[in-house]
């Protein structure tokens, strides 16, 4: 017979253990991504791999957007420890074939592999901190989590070149499977049991939308700014439109089937949905930034990628550093103002980008982007503990993994657009004035307006987050005694 959840509006006592743990697999897996970036042109260079070594980065990045919404929803019927764990399994053993991998393709499949793990890592993660945390406390410990995101981001390449030189490419999908069994240990002895919704069947046609139209969606989206391809390319426009159309089907699927994959109620929490908005505009934001800064320093500003790499430092280590202190005020002071002020801060970061010249220094550079994740560091954890705090607890699995959702859809977004932008821009004005789109005057025209448009993104998010109300109480149900490991009782219409 299911019980009612069981959930309490206080700490777990074991919540810095636990969160702890997140901390590390998150650290891992973070890791993991930049450390291929680095490696993808050694690895173009001895598998023979050529322009289709894009496809080691795309995969697992469809992999991992394409399925987080699902590996929320299965983390209700399986448990969060449970999955959590899982992932962390599918991850190490994604990494020890990608490591024997023998060509280009074998490797893109392993990674696929990679893809689903890190897939039950990302959905669940910030879920479990939300359970063993206060909603008061929540922001300071998803503080630390952006900290730790923002150390693994910048340690990658770092610890990515170390391991190249050294040992070669397969280490860096070698290295995974120790510090992954080490994870797996922790979080079996660690992670409390967590509710579980029985009496549910899963949406298995939801779910096959869902993926079909994302996957599809953002390889129209990746391959739509590259030249081989462009926006008006015949393949862009059909994946676009075919990617559109399914996630079309997708949304009046779920508000007609009984046991939906996605609540589309929960979206009528407006607090929610102004924090998964606010959290959108700025992803896409840093996607074109990130896409974009790379090529100014090194084709107009002639710095190697050596220097490149560690000017471009400057703002993971500042998010680093700042993000747990946004978690830390975030109890203290009204989400709405804190995350609105950040954000204010990271649109004048992007705002004094936008006057980017080739008489620029690299300090000139690391100012600004110190600016931007500054600000962005004060935005985030307050943002996403907004987010979980309006979550109904048999919907906060969903919740965590949907900010997740729209943090890589942000980022593909972003790179599309500033792509668009950046490109048309300079095509213009090399028509008009009979140059070449690569001149210096053309391609700075064109990063202004990208950075512009950034600017704009950002104080419309500013706007969603100062619009999202006072804080509401927590929705948690009420305490009660049932054992820890408990049914949830599926989720009504909020």
């Amino acid at each position: 017979m299911p019980a009612s959840v069981t959930t309490t509006t206080t700490s777990s006592p074991n919540k810095w253990i636990i969160l702890g743990t997140v901390m590390f697999g998150t650290f891992m897996s973070t890791l993991d991504s930049s450390i291929v970036n680095i490696a993808l042109p050694t690895i173009r260079r001895e598998l023979a791999a050529g322009d289709s070594v894009e496809w080691i980065v795309l995969c697992y990045l469809l992999t991992t957007t394409s399925t987080l919404l699902i590996m929320g929803k299965l983390s209700d019927w399986v448990g969060r420890r449970q999955l959590y764990i899982s992932g962390f399994c599918v991850f190490v053993f994604g990494s020890l074939l990608c490591g024997l991998a023998w060509n280009l393709w074998s490797l893109v499949g392993f990674r696929v592999v990679q893809g689903l793990g890190a897939a039950m890592i990302y959905a669940v993660g910030p879920a479990i901190i939300g359970d063993a945390f206060a909603p008061k406390e929540r922001g300071q410990a998803l503080g630390f989590m952006g900290s730790v995101v923002a150390a693994g981001s910048s340690a990658g390449p770092v610890i990515g070149g170390l391991l190249l030189g050294k040992f070669g490419w397969t280490s860096i999908f070698w290295v995974n499977v120790p510090i992954g069994l080490i994870a797996i240990w922790r979080a079996w002895t660690i992670l409390p049991e967590s509710p579980k919704v029985t009496g549910q069947r899963f949406d298995l046609v939801g779910a096959g939308l869902f993926l079909l139209g994302v996957v599809t969606l953002l390889t129209g989206l990746d391959f739509g700014p590259e030249p081989r391809y462009g926006w008006d390319d015949t393949l862009v426009i059909s994946l676009l439109s075919i990617g559109a159309v399914l996630l079309l089907l997708f949304l009046i699927w779920e508000m007609r089937v009984s046991e939906p994959m996605l609540r589309l109620s929960l979206f009528k929490i407006w607090p929610f949905s102004s924090a998964i908005l606010a959290a959108f505009c700025g992803f896409v934001a840093s996607g074109g930034n990130l896409f974009v800064i790379p090529f100014f320093l090194q084709q107009l500003l002639g710095l190697t990628p050596e220097r490149a790499g560690l000017v471009l430092l400057a703002g993971p280590l500042t998010l680093s550093i700042v993000a747990p202190l946004g978690g830390y005020l975030s109890s203290r002071v009204p989400t709405r103002w804190l995350s609105s002020a950040g954000l204010l801060v990271t649109a004048c970061g992007y705002f004094a980008f936008s006057f980017l010249d080739t008489s620029w220094e690299w300090k000139d550079v690391i100012w600004r982007s110190s600016l931007v994740s500054l600000g962005f560091g004060l935005f985030q954890s307050p943002n996403s503990s907004s987010a979980l705090n309006s979550a109904p607890l048999s919907q906060r699995a969903i919740a965590s993994s949907m900010i997740a959702f729209m943090r890589n859809l942000g980022f593909v977004v972003g790179i599309a657009l500033a792509a668009a932008v950046w490109y048309s821009a300079r095509n213009r004005y090399a028509l008009a004035h009979n140059v070449t789109p690569e001149t210096t005057d053309a391609q700075l025209l064109g990063m202004h307006y990208a950075y512009l448009i950034m600017t704009g993104l950002i104080l419309t998010g500013a706007l969603l987050s100062f619009l999202r109300g006072k804080p509401k109480p927590d929705p948690s149900p009420a305490v009660t005694d049932a054992p820890p490991l408990a049914a949830a009782t599926p989720p009504g219409n909020q």
